[in-house]
Formats: C-alpha cells, sequence, structure tokens
C-alpha cells in the first residue's frame, strides 16, 4: 500500500510538473474547489449562528418565562398569608419590583439568577395565614429558613417534604404546632434540618422517617415531643455524617440498651444535647460511650444521672465542654484517691467548661480539678460541699479562667494574705459563700477585667474599701483586645446584698448597670448614678440607713432604660421630686417605708410600662393624681399606711385593669366604694381597710374572676430584666425582682411573695353599712375576708359556707344579728374565725372546725350558745326581745367613758388642792419638807444599816 502511494502520488506529481496545461487546468480546479469550500462554509456558518440565535432567543424566553414563574410563586407565597413585622407594618411590602433576586429574604443563583435561598431568619414577624404550596415552583430552591419569626400555631406544611433539592430546612423557633410531616423524610439532599423551640410539635410514632436521610449534618429537634419515639438512639447512630445534634427537652424515652445495635455506630458527633429529658444514667450512658470518641461539647444537664460520676467521661480526650449540671451525681470520694470520675476528668487536656452545679454533690472538692490547666469556665453551684475550705492549691493553674461559679455550695474561700490569682475573671458568682468578715483583699486583683460580681450572703462585716469604690467611677469604655479575649473596663453588675457591709459612698458619680446593695448598713445621701444609653438597668438599696433627699434620680436621663428602682426601707425624707419623665422605661419603682411627704408627682404618669409601684409607709397626702391612670398596664400597687385622701377614684377599676394588688390601706379616703372596681378581675388582694369609707359593699365583686373561678394564677408579681453585660462574650444577664405583699394575715403584718396562693378582701376598720350583698358568696375561691369594725347589720351570708377556700374569716365588732349559718361548719380550711361583738344569737353549728375555736370568737353576743361558749344552750339567758346593737359593746364603752373622766377630774381637784395648799400656807410647807426629810433618814436607815 505504501509502495502503490508513492508511485501514484509521484506519477501524478511528476505529470503536472512536467505537463504545463495539465498543470494550469489543476490550479483552476483548486480555485473552484476553494470557493466552494468557502461558500459552502459561509453557508453553515450562517445557518448555524441562526440555529444558536434561535436556540439562545428560545433559551433565554424560556428562562425568562421561568424567573416569571418564580416570581409569580413568590407573590402568590406572599398573598397567602400576612407577615407583620415588629412595627406591625406590612413585612412583604417591598416585594414590588420588577427584579424579585433583590427582594427581602430571596437570594438567587449569581449565574443562573435562579431563586435558591429564602432567608427570612431573626425578622420576629407575626405571621396569620397558611404557607403557599406555590414554593413547589421555585425548582432549583436549597435553602428554606424560617427561624425566629411567629407562625401562631400554625401545622408545618407537608408539601415541604416535596422540595427535593433543599439541603437546609430551619423552622426552629417559628411558633409551629402539630406533628413533623413524615414527608420530610423524602428530602434526600438535607444536611441541616432545625426545627427545635416550637414547644408544641410532636413526632407521631418512631424516628424512622429519619433514616433516609443519609446526609444529615446537624439537627435540631429541641422542644419537640418525641416520647414516642423508641428507635431515636438506633436512627441517630446510624446517621453516617451527623455532627451536632440537638434534643434538648424533647421528653425522650428510656430505652433498653440490651436489644440496641451499636455496631457500626457513627462516630461523626461533635456536639450532642440531651438536657432536660429526665434521662437516667442506664438510658444514656451505655449509647453516648459507644458515640463520643469525637465528643467535643456534650450537655446531660436537667437529666436524672444518679450516684457517682461516671469515670468513662475520662476517655472524652477531644472534649471542651462538658455540662452535667441539674441531675442527682454524688461523689465516690475516698480519703486516698478522692473522687475516681472527678480525678478522670481532671485528665481531659482540651476541657474548657466543666458544669457541674445542682448535683448533690458534697463533702470536700478534689485539688485534681485544679489539673484542667485550659478550663475557661467552672460552675459548681447548689450541691452541698457542708463548709469545706477552698485554696489557692484547688486553683494555682488555671491561667485561663474567665467565669467561676461556687454559689450556694457554702464553701469557705480561705487564701493566704496577699495571694495573687494567676486569672482575671470576667465573671465571678459567689452568692452564700463564706468571704468575711473582712472584704477579701485578693478581688482587687480581679477588678480590672471584672463585668459581673455576685458576693451576697458572703457573711462579710466591713466598710467598702477605696479600690472597690473607685471601681464605680470608671466611665464606660470599648472592648479591647488581649490576646485571644475582648475584654471590657466596666463592671455591669454588682451584688452585695444580705451582708454587714457600712459606711458612705464617696460624692461621685457611680457608672453601673445593674447594682444591688439591699440588706446592708450602708448610709448618707443617695449616690449619683450614671448608665450609658441604650442600657437596662436595675438598682436596688432598699434596707440600708441612706438619707436625705432622693432628688439625683432626676440626674438618670431617658437615654436609658432603667427598669427597677428600689430605694424602699431607709431614711430618705422630703418631697419626692417631679422628673419621673426622664424615667419612662421604669417596670418597677419602690419608694416605701422611708419619711416622705408632700403629694405623689404627676410625673408618675408618664411611667407607662410600670407594672410595680409601692410607695407604703411613707407621709404622702392629697389626692391620686389622675396622671396615675396612664399607667395602664400596673399590676401591683401599694399606697397603705399614708396620709391620702379623697374619693377612691373611678378610673382606678376602668384604665389600670390589670391589677393583680391594690392596697389602699390605713388612708384618709372617703366616700363610697366606687361600683367600677368592680372591672379588676384578675384582683386577688383588695385591702382598702382603715379608711373613712362609708355606704355599702358593691354587689359587683362577684366580678373578681380571679376570686370567683379555679385560675392558673400568677404565684408572684415578678420582674424579670433579661440584658446583656459588659466584657467576656457579653453575658447575659437576669435580674429578678419580687415586690413583696405587706398584709394584715392571720392577725399580724406580714410580707406574702405567693400571691397566687393568697385571695383576700380586707374592708375592716371602715364604716361601710348594710347586710353583706348575697353575690359576695360566689367568690369561692376567696382565702380571706375580714369585714371587721364597721356598721353591717342583717344576718350573715346563708351560702357563707360556699367559700371553702377561707382559712381567715373576721367579721367582728359589727351588728349582725339572727343565728350563725349552718353552712359555715362545711369551711374545714378555716383556721381564724372572729365574730365578736355582734347580736348573734341561737345554737353555735356543730362541727369538728367551729368547736376547735376559742370562746373568745364568739364572744360578746349575748344570745349564742353550745360549744364552746357553754356545755349546751339551757345554760344561757334567752336574748332581751328588742336587739341591742352593738349592746355591751356600747354599755361596755360609755362605762369606760364616765370611768376615765370621773377619774380625770378626781385627779386635777386631789392634786391642785394639795399643791394649793403647800404653796399659799407657808407653815405647811415648812411641815412637809421636814416630813420628807425624816422620811429619807428612815428609809437610808432601813436599806443600811
Amino acid at each position: 500500500m505504501g509502495l502503490g502511494f508513492v508511485v501514484s502520488f509521484w506519477g501524478f506529481c511528476g505529470v503536472v510538473f512536467f505537463k504545463r496545461s495539465w498543470r494550469h487546468t489543476y490550479y483552476r480546479y483548486l480555485d473552484s474547489a476553494k470557493d466552494w469550500v468557502y461558500v459552502s462554509f459561509v453557508l453553515l456558518k450562517t445557518r448555524l449562528v441562526r440555529r444558536i440565535k434561535g436556540l439562545s432567543t428560545r433559551r433565554n424566553a424560556l428562562k425568562q418565562a421561568y424567573k416569571e414563574s418564580e416570581k409569580k410563586a413568590l407573590l402568590e407565597f406572599k398573598h397567602s398569608f400576612q407577615a407583620m413585622d415588629s412595627s406591625g407594618d406590612d413585612a412583604l411590602s417591598l416585594w414590588e419590583s420588577e427584579e424579585c433576586c433583590s427582594w427581602l429574604g430571596v437570594e438567587c443563583n449569581s449565574l443562573t439568577g435562579y431563586v435558591e435561598m429564602l432567608d427570612f431568619r431573626f425578622r420576629s414577624w407575626v405571621v396569620a395565614g397558611t404557607i403557599s404550596p406555590s414554593l413547589l415552583k421555585l425548582h432549583h430552591l436549597t435553602s428554606l429558613n424560617f427561624n425566629s419569626n411567629d407562625f401562631n400555631g400554625s401545622l408545618i406544611p407537608e408539601f415541604f417534604g416535596s422540595l427535593k433539592k433543599l439541603k437546609l430546612l430551619d423552622l426552629s423557633n417559628a411558633n409551629f404546632r402539630g406533628p413533623i410531616p413524615s414527608l420530610l423524610g423524602n428530602l434526600s439532599m438535607l444536611e441541616t434540618l432545625s426545627l427545635g423551640g416550637n414547644g408544641r410539635v410532636f413526632n407521631v410514632g418512631k424516628l424512622e422517617w429519619l433514616s433516609p436521610l443519609s446526609r444529615l449534618k446537624e439537627v435540631d429537634l429541641s422542644f419537640t415531643n418525641l416520647s414516642n419515639a423508641n428507635d431515636w438512639a438506633q436512627v441517630i447512630s446510624h446517621l453516617p455524617l451527623l455532627q451536632t445534634l440537638s434534643l434538648r427537652h424533647c421528653d425522650l424515652p428510656s430505652i433498653s440498651f440490651s436489644s440496641l445495635s451499636l455496631a457500626n455506630s457513627s462516630t461523626s458527633l461533635t456536639y450532642l444535647d440531651l438536657s432536660d429529658n429526665n434521662l437516667p444514667s442506664s438510658a444514656i450512658c451505655p449509647w453516648l460511650f459507644n458515640v463520643s470518641s469525637n465528643l467535643v461539647s456534650l450537655n446531660l444537664s436537667s437529666n436524672k444521672l444518679k450516684g457517682p460520676i461516671p469515670e468513662a467521661f475520662g476517655n472524652m480526650m477531644a472534649i471542651e465542654e462538658l455540662y452535667l449540671n441539674d441531675n442527682l451525681l454524688v461523689l465516690a470520694e475516698n480519703q486516698v484517691r478522692g473522687d475516681p470520675g472527678l480525678n478522670e476528668i481532671g485528665k481531659l487536656p482540651d476541657l474548657r467548661v466543666l458544669d457541674l452545679g445542682y448535683n448533690l454533690l458534697n463533702g470536700s472538692i478534689s485539688k485534681s480539678i485544679g489539673q484542667l490547666s485550659n478550663l475557661r469556665v467552672l460552675r459548681l453551684p447548689g450541691n452541698s460541699f457542708g463548709g469545706d475550705v477552698m485554696s489557692e492549691a484547688h486553683f494555682s493553674n488555671f491561667t485561663y479562667l474567665e467565669k467561676l461559679d461556687l454559689s450556694y455550695t457554702s464553701l469557705t474561700l480561705k487564701f493566704n494574705t496577699g495571694w495573687i490569682p494567676p486569672f482575671q475573671l470576667g465573671q465571678l458568682k459567689l452568692c452564700s459563700c463564706k468571704l468575711g468578715p473582712r472584704f477579701p483583699d485578693w478581688l482587687r486583683t480581679q477588678m480590672d477585667f471584672l463585668g459581673y460580681l455576685d458576693i451576697s450572703a458572703s457573711g462579710i462585716s466591713d466598710s467598702l474599701p477605696y479600690w472597690f469604690s473607685d471601681k464605680f467611677q470608671r466611665p464606660y469604655s470599648l472592648p479591647y483586645l488581649i490576646g485571644a479575649r475582648v475584654l471590657c473596663l466596666r463592671l455591669s453588675y454588682i451584688n452585695l446584698s444580705f451582708n454587714q457591709i457600712s459606711g458612705t459612698f464617696p460624692n461621685i458619680s457611680i457608672s453601673i448597670c445593674h447594682l444591688d446593695l439591699s440588706s446592708n448598713n450602708f448610709s448618707g445621701p443617695l449616690p449619683h448614678f450614671t448608665l450609658g444609653a441604650s442600657d437596662i438597668g436595675t438598682i436596688n438599696l432598699s434596707k440600708n440607713k441612706f438619707n436625705g433627699s432622693v432628688s439625683p434620680i432626676c440626674n438618670i436621663t431617658d437615654e436609658v432604660s432603667l427598669a427597677l428602682l428600689d430605694l424602699s426601707s431607709n431614711q430618705f425624707s422630703g418631697v419626692v421630686p417631679d422628673c419621673f419623665r426622664n424615667l419612662s422605661s421604669l417596670t418597677a419603682l419602690n419608694l416605701g417605708d422611708n419619711s416622705f411627704s408632700g403629694s405623689l408627682p404627676r410625673s408618675l404618669g408618664s411611667l407607662t410600662s410600670l407594672e410595680m409601684l409601692s410607695l407604703r409607709g411613707n407621709k404622702f397626702s392629697g389626692k391620686l393624681p389622675s396622671s396615675l391612670q396612664n399607667c395602664t398596664v400596673l399590676k401591683f400597687l401599694d399606697l397603705s399606711d399614708n396620709e391620702l385622701s379623697g374619693e377612691i377614684p373611678m378610673w382606678l377599676g376602668q384604665r389600670i385593669s390589670s391589677l393583680v394588688f391594690l392596697s389602699l390601706q390605713r388612708n384618709q379616703f372617703r366616700g363610697r366604694i366606687p361600683h367600677q372596681l368592680c372591672e379588676l378581675k384578675y384582683l386577688q388582694i383588695l385591702d382598702l381597710s382603715v379608711n373613712k369609707i362609708s355606704d355599702s359593699i358593691p354587689p359587683c365583686l362577684k366580678n373578681f374572676n380571679s376570686m370567683a373561678k379555679k385560675l392558673s394564677l400568677d404565684r408572684r408579681i415578678e420582674l424579670h430584666v433579661l440584658a446583656f453585660g459588659e466584657g467576656y462574650q457579653r453575658s447575659l444577664i437576669d435580674v429578678r425582682y419580687v415586690d413583696e405583699a405587706l398584709i394584715t394575715w392571720k392577725g399580724t403584718k406580714q410580707n406574702y411573695p405567693q400571691l397566687g396562693m393568697l385571695l383576700a378582701i380586707d374592708l375592716s376598720c371602715k364604716k361601710l353599712t348594710g347586710e353583706i350583698p348575697e353575690e359576695l358568696s360566689s367568690l369561692q375561691e376567696l382565702v380571706a375576708l375580714n369585714l371587721s369594725r364597721n356598721f353591717f347589720t342583717g344576718k350573715i351570708l346563708q351560702k357563707i359556707g360556699h367559700l371553702r377556700q377561707l382559712e381567715v374569716l373576721d367579721l367582728s365588732r359589727n351588728k349582725f344579728s339572727g343565728n350563725i349559718p349552718t353552712s359555715l361548719s362545711e369551711l374545714t380550711f378555716l383556721s381564724i374565725l372572729d365574730l365578736s361583738y355582734n347580736d348573734l344569737s341561737g345554737k353555735i353549728p356543730t362541727s369538728t372546725q367551729l368547736q376547735s375555736f376559742d370562746p373568745s370568737s364568739f364572744s360578746h353576743n349575748r344570745g349564742l350558745c353550745g360549744p364552746p361558749v357553754s356545755p349546751n344552750c339551757s345554760m344561757v339567758e334567752p336574748p332581751p326581745g328588742k336587739p341591742a346593737v352593738g349592746g355591751e359593746e356600747d354599755s361596755d364603752d360609755q362605762f369606760m367613758k364616765w370611768f376615765y373622766t370621773g377619774m380625770g377630774l378626781g385627779f386635777v381637784v386631789g392634786f391642785w388642792g394639795f399643791c394649793g395648799v403647800v404653796f399659799f400656807k407657808r407653815s405647811w410647807r415648812h411641815s412637809y419638807y421636814r416630813y420628807l426629810d425624816s422620811a429619807k433618814d428612815w428609809v437610808y436607815v432601813s436599806l443600811f444599816c
């Protein structure tokens, strides 16, 4: 073949070369062929270009049509529900432009322009309606995030399970309810599934629908009811790529690990949260220690882990955070080795967080805990170490320690004088530890970076050192970086309460967010406070000896959010300045038990967020300012023990309808009880006693729903202030404050914090008349009723026995007549009863309860008979024909009045008769003096000789 090609090629070329005519013919042929090829190529290119343009046009048309369908789908999604932002406006009102990729929460692929993500997390929307299935038209959707919105209890849409390309589905903290759709198991591409924090979401049956999702890396089902999912451990163990798992507060069932296959279990888990499930050790440990080789963070808090700390925790060599708080763990301690489990934990090289708070740990704390040289956070609060002593040996290796919490352990911290800790703390909680009696000097080394300090109830009986008060003067400063730590030169939270710290504050401006100096011996004038803009602050100086004016509160500007101001039980005096417009964020104000005088400031009405107001135990006078009706969310109002006057305003019931506690006791209010008070349907305690109120009890008191029906009531009126403190990681600060109700309970004044357990009406010591309205018997949940020292007439309510919860009933010193109702014997909880000083008659009803009372409970009723007043009724004289209203009491009062008048007159006559004679008769005067001298000599001789 090669030879033939050579012969043919050179034969042709030779002829062309030597034959000129053939050569020209060949060249012309080549030219024509070239032209033909060129024309053919141009035609082909033109056709190809036209076709490509056509395809491109069609593709662009299809793409545009698809994008239009995406836009239409998004608009259908928008119109299927109403989403309101925090201002009450339409959250999707800006979804109007042509290009939907620029819409809020919509993210598109940068190359294709197709919608890939809908991200509405942390928008705080309130949503009404249902989510439209038009989202199924978004064929390229890979991420759907509704985290931290409010879907108002909507069901999780089942069509979510048909969004086949989803890699992320986040519906956490969005107020969904109902069952988890099992169709979510069809999302084979899913890598992140977050349904946690909804509270009313539950799983029907087992978790087997989760098994096909083999690409899952992160699962959050916290606060989801999984009580029937007895396969949870098996399913979770066989998700090969799973790294993060949160099953907090899921009511997980205890399972038997004898029948559980742990072969081929996933070891990819790095973050595991099984807290708040009440799981026993036997239901956690076998499975846990099989999948724990790579765990970095483990949270087993609030379960039922019992017994010693398992030594197997020491095998988790990668662990950095270990939370075992709120369990039933104990220290298995011996004198030689200490606690084995704690010793093993002490060997973990990378452990940074150790939380063993609120267990049953007792005895002494092993010094092996000091081996954790990388520890940042150590929490041991709420255990019973029984006075164990911790010294610098426990802390000598804690170079990086930032947070220390030993609260409620009764530990004694005893360090050598001059000890300098190797760490710089940002948070220190030592409530109820023994630090005193001297103020701990080692704290001085921590003050530069400390943001949170609680040394309340720590036995300190000392004055405040100068280096501590200097810290109050430091102004706000921006955080700065030291190494890998963000630090701030500002102490945000200080709690020194329940000590015996004394002294005065220097005349400085105190820069602080949360300050609690209550129950100490501080004295002197009120310090000047400076709070930074945007802070939420609390100030509690109650139960000290501060004195003088409170005018420095006017220096607190409205740029700050001061939520609590408690200056009660001090020695402040004078007029309260009218400058509360600067404190419009106040939620609780307590100025009680001081010596304030004058009228109530009108600017109190500008405190529209106020929930607690206590001004009791002062000398305030005048009428209630009408501006107070602007405080519409007020729940607790105590104006008792003052000199306030005028009529009880009608707006008290009309405008402040949220009141739970109302006390106007011991004032000068007059007039009648306004029927508008009956609109206070949440009222639990009403005290109008010791005033000048007259007329009758309005029958509409039956509208007090809290007293008439068995409801779930607030156990206490409690203020929660949540704020971020300064310093490392800006820790969340939770300040709780309870304004206790001061009421007359069982004969004595008592502070009563558990309001929901006490429903009381006290209308004693007034000028009320008429009969007790029958409607009062409908208050079946009433616990205490005091109508004593009035002018009520008629019979005691026949249906008094309907008040089944009554523990205290005082109807004494009125003008009641007739028999004691037999239904009174049905009050089985009654512990205090006083019907004395009335005109009751007949036999006392027989019951174990009534006969157990002292006879004084029924005294000064002429016609009553039977136990406990007398053995039987035959021994008692019948009452006189005409009722002696107020009878013996009135006679006694008249007798005593004339008795004291006569005694006083006799004293005046006798005294001045004798003195007059001695003064005007000189001989009698000398005789009287000689008599006194001889009497003095006689007394002296009798006593000393």
